[in-house]
């Protein structure tokens, strides 16, 4: 039962309206429980007081909600109008409790103080306005505060969209490059008369494509996957360099479960191919390995090509190649600082690309 109730009560809690009475019923509730237990041990009769203090507070209750609904009208005024029209209506309903709790005083308990009139007006307004200012004040700082959360949930949302469309364009900017190399191949293969193997080939770009059409570019899939249609892309290079490329796939421990982005390693394995495989006349190898070291995955795409220079090692990711440079963009965007790219010649010949990135899991 107290579960429900509970849960009843955040559910109600939840909607600016709910919350804006449970405010003023604890203000207001607040002020009445001052001014009950201030003028208990002076007044006499605390039943006919009780009875004032529950009409001022009522009265007061009724004129800040009159107050909200002048403040909701200035609210979308200029700054100047707002703090002048809002500073007016407190006064106005300053003098309008003054006048109520003034009058009401005097009705139930006659003239009693040998103090002026006027100085006993100057003395409930002042009271009045001092009160009703302070719930003015309260209620613009929540207004300003609530105005000031949407404000930065609007511009959280906007850099997720812009951050989201960003990651879509760099991912879909993979196929057409893609596309184009293997295309390319197909019409090689049809001048020089070996249709059978086009047609291959054609049939394999049918399936790499539609199982990249199949994933959400926003979505990470698990290395396995990613090798797997890694695999689709590599059937239709086999097309072309037959026994002259091998693939060597050493995933070791947790790494098959680990979260990638799709399309990781095509552009990677890609560049291998152009620029280490294809070098050599007996064609050549390439190896990925995956580990997972201290919550991070450790990936590697090498080759036993011809390596490259200082100065080609120094302008990879950045300007030479649309695959190796969208990779390294969009590993930016999705792990900012957490992810780390680094190609090194190794010892014994070819290149070999390192990337770090968080270790993830479904």
């Amino acid at each position: 039962m107290g579960n429900k109730a509970f849960q009843w009560l955040s559910e109600r809690l939840a909607s600016q309206r709910w919350k804006y009475w449970a405010l003023q019923a604890s203000g207001w509730g607040g002020y009445t429980l001052l001014t009950f237990v201030g003028s208990f041990f002076w007044v006499k009769n605390h039943w006919l007081h009780s009875g004032y203090i529950a009409v001022a507070t009522a009265s007061g209750v009724a004129l800040s909600e009159l107050m909200r609904r002048g403040f909701h009208r200035l609210w979308h005024r200029p700054p100047a109008i707002r703090f002048f029209g809002s500073l007016l209506v407190v006064i106005v309903a300053a003098a309008v409790w003054a006048a109520i709790k003034f009058g009401g005083s005097l009705w139930l308990y006659g003239k009693e103080s040998d103090e002026h009139p006027a100085v006993m007006a100057v003395y409930w307004f002042s009271y009045s306005f001092l009160l009703l200012m302070t719930w003015a004040a309260l209620y613009y700082g929540i207004k300003y505060y609530q105005a000031s959360q949407d404000q930065q949930e609007k511009m959280l949302l906007a850099e997720s969209a812009a951050h989201q469309a960003q990651l879509k364009m760099l991912r879909y900017q993979l196929n057409p490059h893609f596309l184009f190399n293997t295309l390319n191949a197909i019409s090689t293969l049809i001048l020089d008369n070996e249709g059978r193997t086009a047609n291959s080939m054609v049939s394999r770009l049918s399936q790499f494509l539609r199982h990249s059409l199949d994933n959400d570019p926003m979505q990470k899939v698990t290395l396995a996957r990613e090798v797997e249609a890694l695999m689709l892309y590599l059937d239709i290079e086999k097309v072309r360099f037959a026994d002259r490329l091998g693939v060597n796939v050493d995933l070791e421990g947790d790494s098959p479960r680990a979260l990638v982005p799709s399309l990781l390693l095509q552009p990677l394995v890609e560049n291998a191919i152009k620029y280490g495989i294809s070098q050599r006349e007996w064609g050549g190898e390439i190896t990925i390995r995956a580990r997972v070291f201290a919550g991070e995955l450790l990936l590697e795409v090498s080759d036993n090509g011809p390596g490259m220079s200082v100065e080609e090692l120094e302008s990879l990711g950045t300007g030479r190649g649309v695959g190796i440079r969208n990779t390294c963009e969009r590993l930016r965007a999705l792990y900012g600082a957490e992810q780390k790219v680094r190609f090194r010649n190794q010892p014994g010949g070819g290149l070999a690309v390192h990337i770090r990135i968080p270790f993830e899991q479904e």
